[in-house]
């Protein structure tokens, strides 16, 4: 089984998507190991996976939960989640933090009985599950998670980002789809030259979705594909998040380089930009969160921001050979792009 679920601002409620992941932890009969780089759920949503969870408990499942917890520092470009350690507690589950200095514990999945994954762009909050443009992928495969299962213990047993992700990508079958899963920050650079191999090989379509384009291989294969005009390119981003990655690469003297490849991309290419609203502690968060790209029949989706800080974040793509999934994900981005302005450069 290999599923894939996707989400728009606006487009479900909370406890529709409560429910769905209730239905995934419901089928749990032994062990439920948790990655989540943000946990703030409220009401009804709230109700309906902390039940979820104890059902599982009740019926002898192993429970674990690892999550990121506050950064100390100035705030990134995206910036971190507010969640606490009670956030967590309230779950009644073994629990792990993981400090994320330098760089985040990003992930958001579940292994489930070291037979299926549930992962993607989805946090866990509210404005998540009802704001936000996400992408959720469900996989039955003991071989896949068996990868997740390692990345896992990897962060359970020592809570440092920096020594995870040391999973080889190694391609495995899932529903006759070749699936490689990519884990960050073991292999972020080698992921993110894979991304750009791939968009620089396309002939057909790129689809982009992304909440910020800054890593620097991935910017240069696109300012060479839009320059050429080689393929039908279109995609996605979160304008307010970019005018504040201009913002600062203006100021900080270190990625100045990147200005004229991402301005040339967003100049050339028909980039929508989401008007987001600034962020802040307690203002509504509904960025435009979907992380995915389409290279012909190759779509990669999951946590990875397209920027030098997600190679470093513990992250996880799976990369997809699938006309069929490839058309579902570009079909997805044009619908966001549909709904969204075109992205400019601030001046």
């Amino acid at each position: 089984m290999l599923e894939l679920r996707t989400l728009t601002d606006g487009g479900q409620t909370a406890e529709e998507v409560a429910r769905d992941v209730a239905a995934f932890l419901g089928q749990a009969s032994s062990s439920l190991d948790l990655a989540l780089y943000d946990l703030r759920l409220e009401g009804e949503a709230e109700q309906v996976v902390h039940a979820a969870l104890a059902g599982a408990a009740a019926r002898g499942v192993a429970l674990r939960v690892v999550y990121n917890v506050d950064h100390p520092g100035p705030i990134p470009v995206p910036p971190p989640p507010q969640c606490g350690p009670e956030d967590v507690e309230r779950l009644g589950v073994p629990a792990r933090p993981v400090a994320g200095v330098p760089d985040l514990m990003h992930h958001k999945y579940v292994v489930r009985d070291g037979s299926a994954v549930w992962t993607g762009s989805l946090n866990w909050t509210n404005d998540s599950w009802t704001r936000q443009e996400n992408v959720v992928v469900r996989a039955a495969s003991a071989e896949l998670a068996r990868a997740f299962a390692l990345d896992f213990e990897q962060l359970w047993q020592t809570g440092v980002v920096e020594t995870s992700g040391r999973v080889d990508p190694r391609p495995v079958e899932v529903d006759g789809v070749e699936v490689r899963p990519w884990f960050c920050p073991g292999h972020g650079e080698d992921l993110s030259h894979r991304i750009a191999k791939q968009l620089g090989r396309a002939r057909r379509r790129i689809r982009i979705a992304s909440p910020v384009l800054t890593s620097g291989p991935v910017l240069a294969t696109m300012a060479e594909v839009t320059g050429e005009g080689r393929c039908d390119v279109a995609g996605v981003v979160d304008q307010t998040q970019v005018n504040e990655v201009f913002e600062q690469w203006r100021t900080n003297g270190v990625s100045g380089w990147k200005i004229p490849l991402l301005a040339a991309v967003l100049g050339k290419a028909p980039f929508a930009g989401k008007p987001s609203t600034r962020w802040t502690p307690d203002g509504v968060h509904d960025f435009m969160h979907a992380k995915c790209v389409v290279a012909d029949d190759v779509a990669f989706v999951g946590s990875f921001n397209l920027s030098r800080s997600g190679e470093r974040n513990a992250e996880n793509v799976l990369e997809l050979h699938s006309r069929p999934l490839a058309d579902a994900l570009a079909a997805y981005v044009d619908a966001v792009h549909a709904r969204y302005p075109r992205a400019t450069v601030p001046a």
